[in-house]
């Protein structure tokens, strides 16, 4: 039997069964460990985002799945690997024609943020920023660390009347003139 191979890393879309995700994922992980595939299969993650949800008259940031029933894994896919993932507990097929796995393109990963892109920044500790995408948008705050390395920012920001630490990506946050 001949194998198709991918030559480098690309994101997959698995479907899993409804309220599985979670289990599907550390099964998945389990099957990595197991058939030592850690050099074919480098990320698993469960699609989610940061939604503010009112309930009772009172606003939370919550974390919710965006894409319910799907996972998201980078692989350097084979068709050897086929039949290790559709029998792994929980997840029902690979997302592509006739359940035959179809790479994301880069246009897709980058909209779903599943690759950190390198970003310069002058950010630095007590610079006011904006926050200029996500569930914040349009919140002023104020830097209290810069992680230059995962491109990531912790903002205090006055919300639900107490000020709370928030991460968010250098690409979320505008500086403002002080």
């Amino acid at each position: 039997m001949e194998y198709i191979y991918s030559s480098e890393p690309k994101w997959y879309v698995l479907h899993t069964f409804s309220g599985y995700e979670n289990v599907a994922k550390e099964n998945l992980e389990t099957v990595v460990k197991k058939f030592h595939l850690e050099n074919r299969i480098f990320d698993i993650v469960i699609p989610e985002e940061n939604v503010i949800e009112e309930k009772n008259g009172k606003k939370k940031l919550v974390t919710r799945k965006s894409m319910p029933c799907y996972l998201l894994v980078k692989m350097i896919y084979g068709d050897d690997l086929w039949h290790n993932i559709i029998n792994t507990r929980g997840i029902t097929s690979f997302v592509g024609p006739n359940g035959r796995p179809q790479a994301l393109n880069d246009e897709e990963v980058m909209r779903m943020r599943l690759e950190k892109i390198k970003v310069e920044t002058d950010l630095a500790v007590g610079d006011r920023v904006e926050i200029i995408d996500g569930p914040l948008d349009k919140m002023v705050g104020q830097v209290v660390a810069v992680n230059p390395e995962a491109g990531i920012v912790t903002v205090t920001v006055e919300m639900f009347g107490r000020e709370n630490n928030v991460e968010l990506t250098f690409e979320q946050v505008h500086k403002v003139q002080q």
